[in-house]
């Protein structure tokens, strides 16, 4: 069974489904990147993962433990991390204190978290006195995962990482997201810079109408030529 097996998931919200008989699954730290058209379902299959939507079908199991009808408070303290695509910072707390509100499940001492935080987002710490809403957006999203990150996640979920920054800063943020991985993470992201993000992926997910159209390697789908040429742009 992998890390992370949501499988079969069927819902939405009231009385329309927008995930139909969908599945994702992580190995222990590994990055799924879930990709596909506007429209597809690829947040709405994150936030089934993370329970916010309740679904009809299907079940969610992370590490062997079925958490289908915990809530999302619940799914933090079980290991999940979850970094929304906006409003995912508090813009009016300091870099430091918003960290600090990612540790708020913690009854050790936490200290230690956020100097890997800092190692990993070295602006971080130098901005660390400085008011989250005074940054720019890539620096707002690297205090986003690093909010995550605090609560010590086994499973780090990541919805549109890079929406609205540079391409140079997306290069730096998958960089980093790959260094999280390496720490045994699992990571699950949905992306719009598909060809990017299936770049750096263990696994790819293609949705289409919130249905599975192909899964496979980053790789293998980088190079299949249907993939390419109708979500990839050729």
């Amino acid at each position: 069974m992998s890390f992370l097996d949501a499988s079969g998931m069927t819902g939405g919200y009231g009385a329309t489904d927008i995930l139909h008989d969908c599945t994702l699954r992580v190995e222990k730290g590994q990055i799924a990147v879930i990709v596909g058209p506007n429209g597809a379902g690829k947040s709405t299959a994150m936030k089934a993962v993370f329970g916010m939507l309740r679904l009809r079908a299907g079940k969610v199991t992370l590490d062997g433990e079925d958490i289908t009808a915990l809530s999302p408070q619940e799914r933090v303290r079980k290991g999940m991390g979850f970094v929304p695509q906006v409003n995912n910072v508090f813009p009016t707390m300091t870099v430091e204190e918003n960290l600090e509100m990612g540790a708020f499940i913690r009854e050790d001492d936490f200290t230690g978290t956020m100097e890997q935080v800092f190692e990993l987002f070295p602006i971080l710490c130098d901005k660390r006195r400085q008011n989250a809403g005074e940054l720019s957006g890539g620096q707002r999203q690297q205090v986003a995962v690093g909010r995550a990150l605090m609560t010590k996640p086994k499973l780090l979920m990541l919805d549109e990482p890079t929406a609205g920054v540079s391409p140079i800063v997306m290069d730096e943020l998958f960089d980093r997201i790959i260094e999280i991985a390496r720490t045994g993470i699992s990571i699950l992201m949905v992306e719009q810079n598909a060809r990017q993000a299936l770049e750096i992926a263990d696994t790819g997910y293609v949705l289409v109408q919130g249905a599975n159209r192909y899964t496979d390697t980053g790789a293998a789908l980088m190079a299949d030529p249907e993939v390419r040429r109708t979500f990839l742009g050729g």
